[in-house]
């Protein structure tokens, strides 16, 4: 199954759910006008379209996720590198070596993963 696409505001809006979830929607709200100003009105709108796209479920007041952070963030990279990259994970990691610059500790974190990812194969 795809994951549902999720746009900047509501990749906010999740990370306060996925942070508090189970959640209350009238908790939600408070949660949503402290953090990210927005109104009563907005989060509803918001909480209803990520509902009706498989992103949560409002059960009982009761809001709850359905993707998780880990699937939302590697469908905006998948999507990332798609657009920008062309599919290219090489070309990718390059510009951004060449962008932010990579510490030793960060290189010796990848090449970790990097292994542990061909063990796992």
């Amino acid at each position: 199954m795809e994951t549902p696409k999720i746009f900047e505001s509501e990749y906010k809006f999740c990370l306060i759910l996925w942070e508090n979830e189970p959640v209350n929607s009238t908790e939600l709200v408070k949660l949503c006008k402290t953090r990210l100003g927005w109104s009563k009105a907005t989060t509803y709108t918001v909480i209803r379209r990520l509902s009706e796209r498989g992103v949560l479920k409002n059960e009982n007041a009761t809001v709850t996720s359905l993707v998780s952070k880990a699937e939302a963030q590697a469908a905006q990279m998948d999507e990332l590198m798609d657009r920008t990259f062309e599919g290219s994970l090489p070309a990718f990691v390059a510009a951004f070596a060449r962008c932010r610059g990579v510490t030793k500790k960060e290189l010796e974190d990848v090449r970790r993963l990097i292994d542990e990812y061909e063990e796992d194969k």
